[in-house]
């Protein structure tokens, strides 16, 4: 079931996140995440009117999905930037596929107008899941990113969605 975020979740996401940083290169981060970071950033996401969706499983979280700002000046206030996170004993079920569709879902009904991922560029299978959703390569920023003694590349993947039907500068 996806649903949004509740409070009670933060101990589920804190744990699916911490394994990103960790284990993976999905996070360019080196120190695992407190849940009062998490806190934190649950409180950001809902006061900036971002969703956070969780996937549940037999009351247990194992994915979510959230998108926010893709840079902080004004004029790139029609396009975001999500992040899709599972938990590492579920993945490969086209969980992450059903929150990034949703995701999408509900950024359309928001009327933006660009949706970012930025993929580490050896992540074939994230790279292939977006690009059958229709994203398009956008370009790579090498040596980027330094984790587990090797740099890493970022690569940048978009999708075009509906956008507003009048955009304002204001």
């Amino acid at each position: 079931m996806i649903r949004r975020i509740q409070e009670k979740d933060l101990n589920d996401i804190l744990e699916i996140y911490n394994d990103a940083i960790v284990n993976t290169t999905a996070v360019y981060d080196y120190t695992p995440h407190t849940i009062e970071d998490r806190r934190l950033w649950y409180k950001q996401k809902i006061e900036g009117g971002y969703p956070v969706l969780v996937f549940e499983e037999n009351h247990k979280i194992i994915g979510f999905a959230t998108f926010g700002p893709f840079r902080a000046w004004p004029a790139y206030k029609y396009t975001i930037e999500h992040s899709v996170y599972v938990h590492k004993d579920y993945r490969k079920n086209g969980i992450g596929t059903t929150l990034l569709k949703e995701i999408i879902r509900i950024a359309n009904e928001q009327k933006y107008a660009t949706l970012v991922a930025g993929i580490d560029a050896a992540n074939e299978k994230s790279i292939k899941v977006h690009e059958r959703l229709g994203f398009t390569y956008s370009g790579t920023i090498k040596k980027a990113g330094f984790k587990f003694g090797k740099w890493l590349d970022l690569a940048f993947y978009q999708l075009d969605l509906n956008g507003p039907e009048r955009p304002t500068e204001g």
